[in-house]
């Protein structure tokens, strides 16, 4: 991760409507590392985050099994891919009976953040049809985390997929103060074997998403499964 010093001045700079070659050029960066910070923390810059005081507490935070685990156990990585999609449900307390969610799906493999919605108010009384609902999608079924484990899944999937060139959903924007300040660093491995792993959806330009992958890290250097939608 960009340590925090770094990280302000290229929201300073940023903030003085420098570009992110601009800002890589002057500060003797990757122009990758400048987006994703950018990326990670959204415009305008890091000072606009709630703190974890302005923040109702965190009640309780979802991710689907199979993301679990190949980001949080880090096994899987042999077996027969047949998803590249995590789901992450972040509920907070608006008050003694209802809650306040965000739901970020993510492409762990290769595109960061896929889509997100919130914040939602969900009485305390349908929040386990909520759930039940949002991870249909997902038959291997869901288990709790900590927020710490939530913020590394949604934002270090968006850092990674930043330095290859994609962005996060533009409704990030609407949700990412919902995760709070990013302050436990939990190294995950995203991709598969060390390198990207693009498999196409259903809505996705595979075309161009080949060719993005392609210029900014070069054939040979990420693996892609066509077909799958």
């Amino acid at each position: 991760m960009i340590p925090r010093e770094l990280e302000r001045e290229i929201f300073e700079l940023r903030a003085c409507n420098f570009t992110p070659r601009q800002i890589a050029r002057y500060l003797g960066m990757r122009v990758g590392d400048v987006k994703a910070a950018i990326a990670l923390r959204g415009e305008p810059a890091i000072a606009t985050l709630k703190t974890p005081q302005e923040l109702p507490p965190v009640a309780k935070c979802w991710v689907n099994f199979k993301c679990a685990k190949h980001l949080l156990d880090n096994i899987g990585q042999d077996e027969e891919i047949s998803s590249c999609l995590g789901l992450i449900v972040v509920a907070r307390f608006q008050d003694y009976h209802r809650l306040l969610v965000c739901t970020y799906l993510i492409d762990y493999l290769c595109l960061g953040l896929k889509d997100t919605m919130g914040v939602r108010i969900v009485d305390k009384d349908r929040y386990g049809y909520f759930l039940h609902n949002s991870y249909l999608p997902f038959p291997d079924g869901y288990q709790e985390i900590s927020l710490e484990e939530a913020q590394a899944i949604v934002l270090g999937s968006i850092y990674y997929a930043a330095r290859l060139g994609f962005d996060p959903h533009p409704d990030f924007d609407i949700t990412r103060d919902h995760l709070g300040q990013w302050d436990t660093i939990i190294p995950l491995q995203f991709g598969r074997k060390g390198k990207p792993l693009y498999i196409n959806g259903p809505y996705d330009n595979a075309r161009e998403i080949i060719k993005i992958l392609e210029e900014n890290i070069g054939r040979g250097n990420f693996d892609y499964i066509l077909g799958i939608g």
